[in-house]
């Protein structure tokens, strides 16, 4: 799977998530960057990006990602096995 897919495929889940269709996310956001992203929404997101990418991120991935950009490589990975 190309990168500018997952891309594509996180922006509507953001979008669904936080209910506002002008959020575009890229390789630097992170939750400073979306107003309503907070530890509540976190878990809605995490599990919202898991459905859509039918994948589970184990807890020391959740933990460590500091952008978008994380979990694209995450799932990049995960996708080209």
């Amino acid at each position: 799977m190309k990168k500018e897919e997952i891309y594509e495929r996180l922006n509507n889940v953001f979008r669904d998530i936080f209910d506002d269709e002008t959020i575009v996310v890229n390789a630097d956001t992170t939750s400073a960057d979306i107003e309503d992203w907070d530890s509540l929404e976190h878990i809605n997101l995490i599990v919202a990006i898991e459905q859509e990418f039918g994948m589970k991120f184990n807890m020391n991935e959740v933990t460590s990602m500091k952008n978008v950009g994380e979990m694209v490589d995450i799932i990049t990975s995960r996708s080209n096995k």
